[in-house]
């Protein structure tokens, strides 16, 4: 059974910087994508792709309102991703999810919630201006 645990979450000021990680356990190969998705909790948004790298060939995707600031990596003895971020605007809280994509590997990655087949609980980030 695949199982995500997200950390690193936390109240951070504006043009700081945090580190989010997930564990993962139960993927049995390496032909599958990460990506962090996040949820800001406003009327009328939806969960929104971040970043996503290729667990095999290691290349990386971002969502333009991140990138240059967030860096996705991962660990491949730990099995653990992360997500860098820094330069935090107030616009950056949310909810964000460490999700995967197990199967057929595709890129660009895809950005849509449904072509995730994994996701995790949440680690909540708070960015106060």
């Amino acid at each position: 059974q695949v199982r995500l645990a997200e950390s690193g979450g936390g109240l951070v000021q504006a043009g700081g910087s945090l580190r989010l990680s997930c564990a993962t356990s139960g993927l049995t190969s390496g032909n599958y994508i990460m990506a962090w998705f996040r949820f800001r909790q406003a009327p009328g948004k939806e969960r929104e792709f971040v970043a996503a790298i290729g667990w095999g060939s290691g290349r990386t995707d971002y969502a333009d309102s991140v990138k240059g600031r967030f860096t996705i990596s991962r660990d491949d003895a730990k099995d653990t991703v992360y997500l860098q971020m820094s330069s935090l605007k107030p616009e950056d809280t949310a909810l964000y999810y460490c999700v995967v994509r197990s199967g057929t590997y595709s890129y660009p990655h895809p950005r849509s919630t449904g072509a995730y087949n994994y996701w995790g609980q949440g680690t909540q980030v708070t960015v106060s201006s």
